[in-house]
């Protein structure tokens, strides 16, 4: 990998980091994109085929140790479809087991900070996802966020079921209910539904924006016609 290539990873990654995953990168021959940020994933990994890369997408505003972590679940998924095909469950005990494998150096090397290293040790060995699911991980992970936290934002579980609120990018959505441990939401301008994390950082709408927002909607669609 370039020398440029390496100091821009160098500006998303733990120090200690950015030689492994560069390597990846090249061994795996992997389309590797910083993505804008989105609301309902933290990454993600499109299998290469036809002739094209692999691809692999993390969001630009993760803090360091997020931007590592999710590489990694990526990661895994690759290396799991190269073996594997589709033949197992996205995450089934085969990425599992290779999403721990792919963990241990950065363990080992004390990548991690004591606190984010004990919770991460575990949620490892019951890993499911990264978006959020596991919700101590997710909060150890937020208090290194480099960023302030909004203080208009709450966290979706204080948002009450059939409540409206909005994301960062000013899309409104409707809590709905829970679909295991995550919230299944539906975004009012697409009709789409989305799953959120439980404890994912969202504005709540009051009626006046809410009559806009749908009057907004509504001449929209009439303009169209």
């Amino acid at each position: 990998m370039r020398k440029e290539d390496k100091d821009i990873l160098r500006k998303y990654l733990p120090e200690g980091a950015v030689d492994s995953i560069s390597s990846d990168i090249v061994r795996y021959k992997i389309a590797f994109r910083i993505s804008r940020p989105r609301a309902t994933k933290l990454g993600d990994y499109r299998a290469g085929m036809r002739g094209l890369p692999h691809r692999i997408s993390v969001n630009q505003n993760l803090n360091p140790y997020s931007f590592l972590i999710t590489f990694v679940h990526e990661l895994a998924h690759l290396i799991v479809f190269e073996r594997f095909g589709r033949k197992v469950m996205p995450h089934g005990i085969e990425w599992k087991q290779t999403y721990h494998l792919l963990m241990q150096p950065y363990f080992e090397n004390n990548i991690f900070p004591d606190d984010l290293k004990k919770v991460l040790i575990r949620s490892v060995q019951h890993a499911k996802a990264t978006d959020g699911s596991d919700v101590e991980l997710t909060r150890v992970l937020k208090s290194y966020n480099q960023q302030q936290a909004d203080p208009n934002e709450v966290e979706l579980t204080r948002i009450a079921d059939g409540s409206y609120f909005k994301i960062a990018d000013g899309r409104v959505f409707q809590k709905l209910h829970v679909q295991r441990k995550r919230f299944k939401c539906a975004c009012l301008a697409s009709k789409r539904l989305y799953l959120f994390s439980p404890i994912a950082g969202v504005k709540s709408v009051s009626d006046e924006e809410m009559k806009d927002f749908l009057n907004f909607i509504k001449l929209n669609k009439t303009t169209r016609r």
